[in-house]
């Protein structure tokens, strides 16, 4: 029916409309009252004074995110109840809401640029960034987004408290959250050291903005990114002072305008040479701009350009008698930044799940505006049903990651057990690689329930996918630290993946009667799980490796799927909790058994998968 009044109603006006070419071409006549009768009343008001016409779709506005996001106001409320924590994370909500969104905004509408020369020839380095970049830096000391981690004002949990703020923070920061991570890792190195740079330490976890330094972490050379104990060929030479002058390429630096920065190189002895390997390298820091404003020994080549975190400056760097001061024990530097990387994997994690979190924030905003086929979005069951997926996969990984700051808590402040230590090992680059995985994936649906909006520059919204696609990238690739999860069960004997089947078993034992298919579906998960490690460590240890990334995805499922009936199985938790535990539990707990199943890891499946992939290379090499 409806398709034959469209029909009718276009033919209609494509008669009046022949009848006026006819005419036009013997007379200049207007349609008459009755031509003009002829035409259906939609077809010719809308754009009689308007050459757009009148609807418009309605934005999706940004709300206090804290107040927004029910989960995470329940977590608070069952581990940290604390009056003072919620009202200075709904006042800080109010915030990013009402100012920082639109300083971020800036920060991607008036990227960095480098000034190498000035006018008259001389060479100045300099990064010029916008105004607003410099306006994060203050509020983020203002916040205390850093200095909240060492405060400690919340013991165990301070951790969770300050990463809390940062997720708050982190998808209308402009990319400063990434600055952020590596001041927080900078300072995390120099307090696990002992305190080697007081005053470095003290500036870059100071409230106060005047004092507030932010870090560099230089680590990146051209042979390579993760294998830095190979791919570091910095030389530092030693100066009769004590400090050393570092000559060498940086291929990839982050926060290159910080003020400070860690940095590994090779300290040369009076012949010039250096040691080879991990055994070689060590780590040091140094202020990145002199007194006089210019650059520490330092030339920046360009800015590199970028798929997306366009907001900060990223760079190629020349250190060319950098003066810096040494850090670490010699030869020690791979070992010194293991913490650091603790720490700034979550930092990652924390970028990626407060990007999912957003979007769907933006999405069930939008849903609540847009009208489509004659209904709302949110009435629309397709739709919700899409948005619910993305629902339970931010609330499985923001469970994740709060448990990961929880034990990183526990054990700043000396009350991690052993178990809980191995689960941080274990559990770190696991959800950092499953994570950044998900936001990729999350964010690109969430994009898409946006229409052709979502892929338009002004709404902002594309800028949230190219961003997040460096989650799955930074701090470690998704294999690279799925080989890191393979280290941690080596270097453990074993122990971490013990913590980890006794943590899931204690947890899903007080699971009530509601929970019983999440219960039984991750119990026969983690008994297949047991059963395939077993054999495979015995019989067939190589192929670990090759299982390694599905590995850690049944992992990271498994696991997000019994933190969540754990947080449903509360005595406040909701109706929307159990369900959200019940709708993780039914997909595939535990990839790595479906695949071993199918043959996928053995030599016979290697030899094929090789044989597609390079199928015709042979016949033009």
């Amino acid at each position: 029916m409806i398709l034959e009044v469209c029909l009718r109603s276009k033919q209609q006006v494509l008669r009046v409309i022949g009848r006026q070419l006819v005419r036009s071409s013997s007379s200049s006549a207007p349609l008459s009252r009755t031509e003009l009768d002829d035409v259906p009343p939609t077809a010719h008001p809308l754009f009689s004074h308007a050459a757009i016409g009148s609807f418009f779709q309605e934005q999706p506005l940004l709300k206090n995110p804290f107040t927004q996001d029910a989960l995470l106001r329940a977590y608070l409320r069952r581990h940290l109840p604390v009056q003072d924590v919620e009202s200075d994370l709904r006042l800080f909500g109010e915030r990013v809401a009402d100012e920082i969104d639109d300083l971020g905004r800036q920060c991607e509408q008036n990227p960095p640029r480098l000034q190498q020369y000035e006018a008259w020839g001389q060479r100045v380095d300099r990064i010029i960034t916008c105004p607003a970049w410099t306006l994060m830096k203050e509020i983020s000391a203002q916040e205390g987004l850093v200095a909240a981690g060492y405060e400690r004002r919340y013991g165990e949990w301070s951790r969770v408290y300050q990463m809390s703020k940062l997720y708050l923070y982190a998808p209308s920061a402009g990319l400063y959250s990434c600055p952020l991570a590596m001041t927080d890792g900078a300072a995390k190195v120099i307090e696990s050291l002992g305190m080697p740079a007081r005053e470095a330490f003290e500036r870059l976890t100071s409230r106060d903005e005047k004092q507030f330094w932010t870090s560099g972490q230089w680590m990146t050379e051209r042979r390579g990114g993760s294998d830095v104990a190979n791919g570091t060929e910095t030389v530092a030479r030693r100066q009769e002072d004590g400090h050393f002058r570092l000559h060498g390429f940086k291929w990839f630096t982050s926060a290159t305008d910080a003020d400070f920065t860690l940095t590994l190189a090779r300290i040369a002895d009076s012949r010039g040479h250096t040691t080879p390997g991990s055994r070689g390298v060590s780590l040091f820091c140094a202020e990145v701009w002199g007194s006089d404003g210019r650059t520490n020994g330092i030339q920046i080549q360009r800015l590199k350009d970028k798929l997306g975190t366009r907001q900060m400056p990223t760079a190629e760097l020349l250190l060319d008698g950098m003066q810096a001061q040494l850090l670490s024990a010699e030869g020690r530097g791979v070992a010194s930044i293991a913490n650091m990387l603790t720490l700034t994997r979550i930092h990652n994690t924390v970028s990626a799940v407060a990007a999912m979190r957003r979007i769907v924030q933006l999405s069930r905003e939008y849903s609540n505006k847009r009208s489509v086929f004659g209904k709302l979005l949110k009435d629309h069951p397709l739709h919700v049903q899409t948005l619910t997926r993305l629902e339970v996969e931010t609330r499985g990984a923001f469970l994740m990651l709060m448990e990961v700051c929880r034990l990183l808590g526990r054990e700043e402040t000396g009350g991690a057990s052993e178990r809980e230590s191995h689960l941080l090992r274990l559990l770190t680059p696991v959800v950092k690689l499953y994570t950044g995985k998900q936001a990729v994936a999350v964010v690109s649906e969430g994009l898409e329930c946006f229409g052709g909006q979502g892929y338009i520059e002004d709404t902002g919204l594309p800028g949230m996918l190219r961003d997040a696609q460096v989650l799955s990238i930074w701090e470690g690739t998704t294999n690279v630290l799925s080989l890191d999860v393979l280290r941690s069960v080596s270097k453990s004997g074993g122990r971490v993946l013990q913590a980890f089947f006794l943590d899931v078993e204690e947890r899903l034992r007080s699971a009530g009667p509601a929970l019983a298919p999440a219960v039984e579906a991750l119990g026969s998960s983690l008994s297949a799980l047991a059963k395939f490690i077993q054999k495979t460590a015995t019989q067939n240890p190589e192929k670990l490796e090759l299982a390694a990334r599905d590995l850690a995805y049944s992992l990271a499922r498994i696991y997000m799927g019994v933190l969540l009936v754990d947080h449903a199985s509360w005595d406040e938790a909701s109706d929307a909790d159990v369900y959200a535990a019940l709708r993780w539990c039914e997909r595939d707990l535990c990839p790595v058994v479906s695949v071993d199943a199918r043959g996928g890891y053995s030599a016979e499946a290697t030899a094929t998968d090789r044989a597609l992939l390079y199928q015709g290379l042979e016949d033009t090499t």
